[in-house]
């Protein structure tokens, strides 16, 4: 699973935001199944800041923002992304050293069209 959240940060902010960013970094990364992750600032417009974080599972995630220190200081963080797109991805293709493995999708085949409550399928009344 993937960690993607966008930020806008205005230019009076940078240093605050840098290093709320930073102890998120640092709170995920040390919890069990995070494999990773990296904050970045784009290039071409220096308020526009990037969190990634990568999880080996959408249980490892999950788990990942339980502990107190996490919803204290990171989910405040969190909850600051631009949301205009999705933010929790799955990852579908992997590569290293010019190789590229494909890994299966974690969706359900009618996670488009099933909606919440019919997952296990349409509940049927009592007679």
């Amino acid at each position: 699973m993937l960690l993607v959240c966008r930020f806008a940060v205005p230019s009076e902010e940078t240093e605050r935001f840098a290093a709320r960013a930073r102890t998120a970094l640092e709170l995920l990364t040390a919890q069990p199944g995070c494999l990773g992750g990296r904050l970045g600032r784009a290039t071409e417009d220096p308020a526009r800041w990037v969190l990634v974080v990568e999880f080996e599972s959408v249980v490892a995630y999950r788990r990942a923002l339980s502990p107190f220190p996490v919803r204290e200081h990171v989910v405040p963080l969190l909850s600051e992304a631009l949301t205009d797109e999705a933010s929790v991805l799955e990852v579908v293709a992997a590569a290293s050293g010019g190789s590229v493995e494909r890994r299966e999708s974690l969706l359900a085949a009618d996670s488009g069209s099933v909606r919440i409550g019919e997952a296990a399928g349409p509940e049927v009344p009592p007679r």
